[in-house]
């Protein structure tokens, strides 16, 4: 009977804990991603330069009361960088086919019936 009663208090005294376990791992769990704003070496209110830039061509853009912009300068603007608004901001961490080695379907056929038939 004694032994029936210490496994009985063993298994309520491990839900108890496994409860308090989950409930710390929970609350940690919601509070931590906070801190995470303190790791970044600028203010997450504050953007770069660019996006401030482009930012602010988007707001002269999308302005309903200004005159829209004529053809001329729009493409003068859009063979300056990427598109007409963003320019070539944020150009270098795009990936294109020049800085990406990016593989082909017929290169990865070529490949895969070359493993198959031994070439």
């Amino acid at each position: 009977m004694n032994f029936t009663r210490l496994i009985s208090f063993i298994n309520r005294s491990l839900r108890v804990v496994i409860t308090g376990l989950l409930c710390v791992t929970l609350l940690f769990s919601n509070a931590l991603p906070a801190t995470a704003i303190g790791a970044n070496k600028s203010a997450p209110t504050e953007g770069t330069d660019q996006l401030k830039e482009i930012e602010k061509e988007a707001r002269k853009v999308g302005n309903p009361n200004a005159e829209p912009r004529s053809l001329q300068a729009t493409q003068a603007k859009a063979e300056k960088g990427l598109n007409a608004v963003q320019g070539d901001a944020d150009k270098d961490k795009m990936y294109r086919p020049d800085n990406s080695e990016a593989t082909t379907v017929k290169e990865e056929v070529k490949g895969f019936l070359g493993n198959i038939t031994g070439n």
